[in-house]
């Protein structure tokens, strides 16, 4: 008899989706086709940011956020969190009062999100020097995890206290259905009966689903940042800075300065295109997207020019709305996908494995996240799901509603 739950992908969102099935009392096995935390989310940049663009996600990210400050509470193992807050930042007309309504709404929906005057951003944010005239917003509550790969272990150790059994290097080749709905989970090594299985296998989401027969409308896009190198007298407990009208994130890293943003023309990259030993060591990386990005915040924050002491990329699972893709696949009864992050699936992780977790077990008091679901989509087109992704993608800080 096989477990309760398979999860393939020991990504973030996986592994988080495991544990959370382990609390409620399931047996978990979750099946890894590398190493636990090798793609996308090992190379995140580790934030967590309360202000969001609905109401549903500002509220899974917030509880995210105190999912991860507390997490030693509730799972027994420590987690190295930097409280640091956040400011978001905007240089143009447009984009303050893109943050002016981001503040109204947000407050709205219990974010505390407080204007900065020119002084306080000077003395919150030694780094960046503000010209005087740019318009602020202080968010106490976001945080950053220094290291990514320290939330991967967090979960592996929680997941191991909990029983959940993490099988690495078992890339599936199989689904197999019985009776119209998911019957069994096949890897080179074994074959596994189920009855709910979660697609959590961040850029191979759409290659898992296919293997049951069905598609999830999610496209990989690349993601670069850098870590320049060490940076004199900057402060390790600086607050992290969103320059949302150069789409450009800052936080203090390895004694260095992190640099990321969201290039306007981002570069697809699905995995079904490449060879079938592909992984995200394969994603082309382009000093010149972030020398670009950097450039647009160099006058502020000169260390963002600075020599770069490491470069990497991720992929994106981007969707047509952007928002994730988690919930049940409705042509295949008990196949449940995890995956559309959009650039927040590792800051958001803790929250939707524990509200898909909640749903699968139909456990009371779950968070509802049916708004998610990845039966809203339809049939789109490759070229519309690519097209739509990689507007989401370079719209990310200013997400006002794409045309058709």
């Amino acid at each position: 008899m096989g477990p309760d739950l398979i999860v393939i992908g020991a990504g973030a969102l996986g592994l988080s989706t495991a544990l959370h099935a382990a609390l409620l009392g399931r047996s978990v096995v979750v099946l890894e086709r590398q190493v636990a935390g090798s793609q996308a989310s090992g190379r995140a940049a580790g934030l967590f940011k309360s202000v969001q663009a609905d109401e549903l996600r500002t509220r899974l990210a917030r509880r995210s956020i105190d999912r991860a400050a507390g997490f030693a509470g509730w799972t027994g193992t420590e987690l190295d969190v930097k409280r640091s807050g956040s400011f978001l930042i905007a240089r143009t007309a447009g984009h303050q009062e893109l943050l002016r309504r981001e503040q109204r709404q947000s407050a709205g929906w219990g974010a505390d999100v407080r204007q900065a005057g020119a002084a306080e951003l000077r003395a919150g944010l030694p780094y960046y020097r503000s010209a005087g005239d740019d318009l602020a917003l202080w968010c106490p509550e976001d945080l950053y995890i220094e290291e990514p790969m320290s939330l991967i272990a967090a979960y592996l150790a929680a997941c191991a206290r909990h029983g959940v059994e993490v099988l690495e290097h078992e890339p599936v080749t199989a689904i197999t259905t019985a009776g119209g709905r998911v019957a069994s989970v096949h890897t080179a090594r074994r074959t596994i009966g189920a009855t709910a299985v979660v697609d959590a296998a961040g850029g191979w989401t759409r290659q898992v689903a296919e293997l049951a027969g069905c598609a999830v409308a999610v496209a990989p896009v690349r993601h670069q940042l850098m870590i320049t190198e060490p940076v004199p007298d900057l402060d390790p407990a600086a607050p992290i800075a969103r320059v949302v009208d150069a789409a450009v994130y800052l936080r203090p890293a390895r004694g260095g300065l992190m640099v990321g943003g969201f290039e306007p023309d981002p570069l697809p990259a699905d995995p079904r295109a490449g060879a079938a030993s592909f992984s995200t060591d394969d994603v082309p990386l382009d000093p010149g997207v972030l020398a670009k990005l950097a450039a647009q915040v160099a006058v502020e924050a000169p260390a963002a020019a600075g020599q770069a002491a490491e470069h990497r990329a991720g992929l994106f699972t981007m969707t047509p709305d952007g928002r994730f893709v988690v919930g049940p696949v409705p042509e295949v009864p008990g196949l449940w996908v995890a995956s559309g992050c959009n650039g927040s699936g590792f800051s958001s992780s803790l929250a939707l494995g524990e509200a898909l977790a909640g749903w699968i077990a139909d456990a009371p008091g779950r968070t509802d996240i049916s708004a998610l679901a990845p039966g809203r989509f339809g049939a789109v087109t490759e070229e519309a799901l690519v097209s739509r992704g990689i507007w989401q993608y370079a719209h990310y800080y200013d997400p006002v509603p794409a045309a058709d």
